[in-house]
């Protein structure tokens, strides 16, 4: 629906408190789940009372514009006034300007939340009860294999892109890799979701249009007038005892050339927050953060909002981000259209919530595949190349980084990523 110049639907939203909801994700639809969740809070959407789409350059400007008209029109009855209360849409955003896919907002009908020990339903347009809870379907694999850019052709990618590096052209670019298969006839979206929670429960686990995945890496939350976020940028696997996993941390920490590609990307959020936020400020030096398969380094950032900007606006000044681009961005975007031969998607692209009054949580889209309506599925995994990488180690980090979701798939084993 296009109302960024038009008339906004009006949404009746009322939201109630209501006993602990348990377990957010079995709410969902098996097929088409709408999920943001961390810790086992967040939210969680059933059905659609209204869809957006956008595309082009300007399409994170077009979301902005268009929420706002349908936040001003909307009668909202919310007595919790919490994140994630009263009205609310999920969202999803294409990493290119040119993706033949598009980004969308989607406002479910019903939308059940947990945050801080208090849940509580959300019905937009309906008085219908709860669906009655379906349990999840039974566990499935999947097998993947490469996509347009195998193992020798990544290596070669990278190649290419050090040679620009050296010559000073640009500081860093990130490359990225997918992985294909095809899902099973009934299989259950919302085991891929259960496993990707449980697995790794200090990342948003998330599911919007498809888009599936549990990313590390927040892009920025708005709430009240603060802004918050958290760069990752370097990492390295973990190691097979204590010893050798304290070791790799330490290494990390150390390293010149994750130390450099981490700053590209900290100065990259930096300067995008700049004009939207006073006092920003970041962490003095960078922390190493530990999931179940990776370390990485990381600095959290936070400031004041100054100029009334949505979590939609900021998402549109930040992106794309250091972290998933590369530096300086607009010869880092055109070496990744030259190296890469396939569309991103909604990939290292913004994926969270905006609430009616702006704030939102967003995160960066990684650790994720899209599932395409033909049941395709493609997984997508990417690596920040400096003037000192080194091509198989770059290969390396992108297989630990599909990890996450091909073991989520069933493929704990026997990818031949």
């Amino acid at each position: 629906m296009d109302i960024v110049a038009g008339n906004a639907p009006v949404l009746r939203v009322v939201t109630e408190a209501v006993n602990d909801a348990g377990p957010l994700i079995p709410l969902t639809d098996s097929r088409h789940p709408l999920v943001f969740v961390r810790r086992g809070q967040g939210i969680a959407g059933m059905g659609e009372a209204l869809r957006l789409q956008f595309s082009g350059p300007n399409r994170m400007r077009d979301a902005a514009a268009a929420w706002k008209r349908v936040a001003s029109a909307a009668q909202v009855t919310d007595p919790l006034s919490l994140p994630g209360t009263g009205l609310v849409a999920l969202g999803a955003f294409t990493f290119a300007d040119d993706s033949a896919k598009t980004s969308v907002l989607i406002v479910p009908s019903i939308i059940v939340g947990r945050r801080d020990g208090v849940s509580w339903i959300t019905r937009v347009d309906c008085v219908d009860p709860l669906p009655p809870l379906e349990p999840l379907g039974p566990d499935f694999t999947m097998k993947f294999d490469f996509g347009p850019l195998d193992r020798p052709g990544y290596v070669a990618a990278v190649k290419s892109a050090l040679g620009h590096l050296r010559s000073g052209e640009l500081s860093k670019v990130v490359l990225a890799r997918s992985m294909v298969a095809e899902l099973p006839d009934g299989a259950d979206l919302r085991v891929i979701l259960d496993r990707l929670a449980s697995g790794y429960p200090d990342t948003y686990t998330f599911a919007v249009d498809g888009l599936i995945g549990s990313s590390p890496e927040t892009l920025v939350t708005a709430d009240h007038g603060a802004v918050t976020a958290r760069v990752l940028a370097g990492s390295a696997p973990r190691g097979a005892d204590v010893h050798a996993d304290e070791e790799a941390a330490s290494t990390l920490a150390s390293s010149t050339k994750d130390l450099d590609e981490h700053e590209y990307a900290l100065r990259s959020l930096l300067a995008s927050l700049a004009p939207h936020s006073r006092n920003v400020m970041a962490s003095e030096q960078p922390f190493t953060l530990k999931l179940p398969n990776l370390w990485h380094l990381a600095s959290d950032v936070e400031g004041e909002l100054t100029d009334g900007s949505s979590s939609l606006d900021l998402i549109a000044a930040l992106h794309p981000t250091a972290a998933v681009a590369g530096t300086p961005t607009d010869r880092a975007l055109a070496l990744i259209h030259e190296l890469e031969p396939f569309d991103r998607g909604r990939y290292a692209g913004p994926v969270g919530w905006v609430g009616a009054d702006g704030d939102g949580e967003w995160a960066i889209a990684l650790r994720s595949a899209e599932v395409d309506d033909d049941c395709t599925v493609r997984a997508y995994a990417g690596a920040g190349i400096v003037a000192d990488s080194d091509p198989d180690t770059e290969l390396a980090e992108t297989r630990m980084k599909f990890r996450p979701v091909v073991d989520a798939f069933g493929q704990a084993t026997g990818a031949r990523g």
